[in-house]
This record gives structure tokens, sequence and C-alpha cells, in this order.
């Protein structure tokens, strides 16, 4: 019998990873499900009759039509987690800090609002970079 909770599913690193994918899961799915939605079934049908496996089509049909899915799932999903502050402080306690966290702590407990808005907009201009870079990159997949 526990009589405890198991210590590797609470306050620690891994309870926050597993957590963070179980919130996000849905929305890469969603995503990836959409693009995959849109590929016309005369493409992979025109890729059998030409006698490619099922390897070859995923490999070169597949894949890089839904390539943009994929890149728009991992974007919400990174967005997403670096927002969330409160699936690390439930599950990670004191051992595991993200950014949010921090920036949550300093404005709150620990009174320094200088620091926790310079760390915010930090963040705010990494988010926004990483974004342009997904949208420069589903641009480019999208001309496949």
């Amino acid at each position: 019998m526990i009589d405890k909770p198991l210590e590797i599913f609470l306050y620690s690193p891994y309870a926050v990873v597993l957590a963070l994918t179980h919130i996000y899961t849905p929305w890469v799915l969603m995503s990836i499900y959409t693009s995959l939605e849109h590929i016309p079934r005369d493409i992979l049908e025109a890729s059998k009759d030409l006698g490619a496996g099922r390897w070859r089509t995923f490999f070169h049909i597949v894949l890089p039509l839904s390539l943009p899915g994929v890149i728009a799932g991992a974007t919400f999903a990174f967005v997403l987690t670096m927002g969330d502050f409160l699936a690390p402080q439930l599950l990670g306690g004191t051992s595991s800090m993200m950014v949010s966290n921090v920036v949550y702590s300093l404005f709150g407990v620990a009174n320094n609002w200088p620091l926790g808005s310079t760390i915010g907009i930090i963040t705010l201009f990494v988010v926004l970079g990483i974004l342009q870079l997904t949208h420069r990159l589903e641009k480019k997949t999208a001309s496949f």
C-alpha cells in the first residue's frame, strides 16, 4: 500500500514535463489532423498507382504536405507552455522553476517589479521571434 505520493509524479521536473505534455497534446494533434485531412486522396492514389510503397508515400508526399500542421502544433505547444505557471507551480514545487514562475514570483513575493517586467518583456520578444520564425517556415513549406 502506498501511503504518500510517488516522488516521481509529484514535486519533480518529470511531473511538470508529463503534465504539460498531457495538457498540450490535443493542440498538437488537432493541428496535425487538420493538415492531414487537407491532403487530397488523389495524390495518395497516384502514388500507389506509380508503385510507391507506404513508407515512400509517407516520406515524399504525406510528411511534406503535413509539415505546416506539425510546425503549427509545435508552435502552439511551445507558446502555451511558456505562459503556463500553474502546472509547474502545483506539480514541480520549488524544484522546478519555469520562466512564468520566475516572473510570477518577482511580481508577487519578491516585489521586484522592474526585474519581473524585464524578464517578461524578454520572454515576449523570444516568443514573438519564434512565432516569426515559424511563420516563415510555414510559408516555405506551404510552397510544396
